[in-house]
């Protein structure tokens, strides 16, 4: 039992210390083509680079996202049922902005749940591992003793947006590190 907790703390320990990448926001759109398929469209809003203590790290993590997540595998790894139909950076309002679509056969590839055809579509904003916080959903938020979106079973256009962290101090835009690649 406890070789599992350490384990489990360890993942969760790497997982936490693999990355300085953040982003302001996000946006998610899920587009239904029927009740289980359809595309998923994340817009990532003003990509950040947090420093190590005061340490501008912010080229090495411009480096992580091209190689980690535009030109390699991070974004099929944290959808490996879907299939990734497009990945891009680009600026927007003066900061670097990214964008994702994916196709799914499944809701639960994307993170979508439906307990049965007659029930809602469900999607959970807080999670142990993520700090995303509640902004607006053309759904209904459950609030913080239920952080889910919720949306009527006949709606095709699910949207929802979320904060994740704001540029203060500690952060450093990727903006000039994408004009220098770009």
């Amino acid at each position: 039992m406890k070789k599992s907790a350490i384990y489990i703390f360890s993942i969760i320990l790497a997982i936490a210390l693999s990355s300085c990448l953040t982003v302001e926001k996000k946006e998610y759109t899920f587009e239904l083509k029927d009740n289980s398929s359809g595309t998923l469209t994340i817009k990532f809003i003003n990509i950040l680079s947090m420093k190590d203590d005061t340490a501008d790290i912010s080229e090495i993590d411009f480096s992580e996202l091209i190689n980690g997540y535009i030109d390699g595998d991070g974004i099929d790894q944290d959808f490996p049922d879907a299939i990734i139909r497009s990945k891009k950076l680009f600026e927007e309002n003066g900061v670097l902005c990214g964008e994702v679509i994916i196709d799914f056969n499944n809701l639960r590839n994307v993170g979508l749940f439906q307990y049965d055809s007659k029930s809602p579509y469900m999607f959970n904003i807080g999670s142990f591992l993520e700090s995303e916080t509640f902004l607006s959903s053309n759904g209904e938020y459950g609030g913080d003793v239920m952080p889910v979106v919720f949306w009527p079973k006949s709606l095709k256009s699910l949207k929802v947006s979320t904060y994740i962290t704001s540029p203060d101090d500690s952060t450093v835009g990727l903006l000039a590190e994408f004009n220098k690649w770009n």
